[in-house]
């Protein structure tokens, strides 16, 4: 089961809801990395071995992160008006979906209703 580190632009609650469902998830607030840059973040997310989860489309560029380069990412992308709680159920469906061997190096796009993956 891959570990995640979950962005400080996801709901608070993500990291717990995953973390009850049997992930091993990190809040970024949780480790002294509130306000830091996205270097910052994806550095730590690298050194622990896991898988990002952000809403930050600029973790999609794949220039800056290239495909391959990575323990995955994926992001949420998810309109303004949707409620946490359906943001972390969505979040439940989708990552159960996909195999853990799909995260490494991925960019991976989840949506209301679905899922893109995108590997080297």
């Amino acid at each position: 089961m891959p570990k995640f580190v979950i962005d400080e632009d996801m709901p608070r609650s993500t990291a717990k809801h995953l973390d009850e469902l049997g992930y091993d998830a990190t809040d970024v607030r949780d480790v002294g990395l509130r306000g830091a840059k996205d270097d910052a973040v994806f550095s730590f997310t690298q050194s622990n071995e896991a898988v990002l989860i952000t809403g930050d489309l600029g973790f999609g560029n794949i220039l800056r992160f290239p495909i391959g380069s990575h323990y995955g990412i994926v992001i949420a992308h998810f309109p303004n008006e949707v409620s946490t709680h359906e943001i972390n159920r969505e979040l439940e469906i989708r990552l159960s979906e996909i195999a853990e061997s799909s995260f490494k190096g991925s960019l991976i796009i989840i949506e209301p209703g679905k899922v893109r993956i995108r590997k080297k």
